[in-house]
């Protein structure tokens, strides 16, 4: 099994990174596979909604290949779980990340499909749950389990060293990284034994606005 952990901070060894290592620590204790994938500096332009992945062509990719993107996605076929970590912006997500996410589940939704997760905040001070709730709904949209812990997925500091007093938030990030290994070791015997995730429905589109 493996983890992609994914950092939204333009800073590589900053707090939202100092929180994932955290959880890769759970991780690799129950040999588990990991790779931190930090997005880097370089600007992510956001989705146009061109639908040019739709086609045939363009499966599981996204037009604009300015190499993050399609370079996640294509992660994301050989993992079997996720963590997607921000730093809080004006008490919401980072715009890389989200920019980096409208894209990667428009055009690669697929390939996360039943597939469990969960979101890590970092903030100074406030702004944390209202990020968290940004980043489940692409979770939730894209039908993935979400792995919860014993509070809500953040860390609080202005530095990794500030995060390193945080106790309660560096437990709840050893939690959920347990919590997510086990989400993961039912999946693989649910499969072993001949329970695939269900195929649910799907093309059907209500518009009441004409």
């Amino acid at each position: 099994m493996k983890v992609l952990l994914i950092n939204g901070s333009p800073r590589k060894n900053g707090c939202t990174n100092r929180a994932l290592e955290e959880v890769a620590k759970i991780l690799g204790e129950n040999s588990v596979e990991y790779e931190i994938f930090h997005v880097g500096y370089a600007p992510i332009r956001d989705c146009v909604g061109c639908f040019q992945c739709a086609t045939k062509l363009k499966n599981n990719t996204c037009v604009f290949d300015d190499d993050v993107v399609n370079r996640l996605i294509a992660k994301a076929q050989e993992c079997d779980g996720f963590v997607f970590g921000t730093p809080v912006y004006y008490a919401h997500p980072s715009g890389r990340i989200l920019s980096l996410l409208d894209r990667v589940f428009y055009a690669g939704g697929r390939v996360f499909r039943h597939k469990p997760a969960f979101a890590i905040a970092s903030a100074r001070r406030a702004g944390t749950t209202a990020s968290l709730d940004v980043l489940n709904k692409y979770f939730t949209i894209a039908q993935m389990p979400i792995a919860s812990s014993s509070y809500w997925t953040m860390v609080h500091g202005n530095s990794p060293q500030q995060v390193e007093e945080d106790l309660e938030g560096l437990q709840t990030m050893r939690n959920a990284a347990r919590n997510l290994v086990w989400l993961m070791k039912c999946i693989d015997i649910g499969k072993r034994n001949g329970i695939d995730a269900p195929k649910n429905e799907s093309g059907v589109r209500t518009n009441f606005i004409r």
